[in-house]
Parts: structure tokens; C-alpha cells; sequence
């Protein structure tokens, strides 16, 4: 999804749309519902609208956007609060079945033995939402080192 599509998406997705999160950012419903249609050329999201969004509606899909189209990958640096084992041995069960979503959604794609562009974006989701769940493994273990 591109960064236009997700600024729409976490518009209307959030619990009332529009209506109920424009008040929240100091705008009205419609001139949000403008800024957030990317058929709309009157009507922008400013870079600080879309923070705003961000930031109110706990949503960081139009960031996750933006980074990937950038050929970036968004990683949440883990906070230090539950770094036990038990914590460790479950991100670590989760990055397997992520590992899993690959190995599937490549067998998906090559089993009418042709790959489509949708295919292929399914396939990246799969390898992006792996990528998070290792990186978030790495950022949990440097929580738990030792300071120096």
C-alpha cells in the first residue's frame, strides 16, 4: 500500500473515521476526509498532519509507508520491561512462524508456476513482517545486556 492509500486507511480506520479523529487534530471531518483522499489534488496532509495522525491515532502504518518506499525498514526499539527468558523464547517461537509465512506465500506464488505483482507484494509483507519480529528479538536481547 502506498503512503497515500495508508494516510486514508488510518483515517477511516480509526474507532469513528474521520469524524471522530479531525476534532482530535484541530481540523473539521471534511477538510481531513480532503487531506486524506489521495483522489484529491485541493486538499494536502501536511508532513505535520501526518504526524498528528500519527500520534493521535496510535497508528504508525503512514510511517511503516513511507519507510518501505524508501527501501527502509521500520523497526519499534523494544523497551526493557519484560526481557526475560520466557519473553526471549516466545519472540523466538514468533520469528520461526514468521519464517513459516515466507516459506508458504512463496509456495502460493509458485504453484500456478507463474509470479504475479500481487503475489510478489504478498511475499515482501511476509519478508518485511519477519524482518520486525528479528529485529525486535535483537533489540529485547541488547535490553537485557549488562551496561559497562
Amino acid at each position: 500500500m502506498n503512503i497515500l492509500d495508508t494516510a486514508h486507511a488510518v483515517a477511516h480506520d480509526y474507532p469513528g473515521g474521520c469524524e471522530s479523529l479531525a476534532p482530535r487534530i484541530g481540523m473539521s471531518a471534511a477538510v481531513l476526509r480532503s487531506k486524506v483522499n489521495p483522489n484529491t489534488d485541493t486538499h494536502q496532509l501536511t508532513l505535520v498532519n501526518a504526524v498528528r495522525v500519527t500520534e493521535v491515532a496510535n497508528d504508525d502504518r503512514i510511517l511503516e509507508a513511507w519507510a518501505r518506499e524508501r527501501g527502509y525498514l521500520l523497526h519499534k526499539v523494544p523497551g526493557v520491561e519484560h526481557c526475560s527468558d520466557e519473553a526471549i523464547v516466545e519472540l523466538m517461537a514468533q520469528t520461526w512462524e514468521t519464517n513459516g509465512d515466507i516459506g508458504k506465500e512463496v509456495n502460493r506464488t509458485f504453484a500456478d508456476g507463474r509470479v504475479q505483482q500481487h503475489e510478489v507484494v504478498r511475499v515482501k509483507d511476509r519478508v518485511w513482517a519477519h524482518m520486525r519480529k528479528l529485529f525486535g528479538l535483537v533489540g529485547r536481547i541488547e535490553g537485557m545486556a549488562e551496561r559497562e
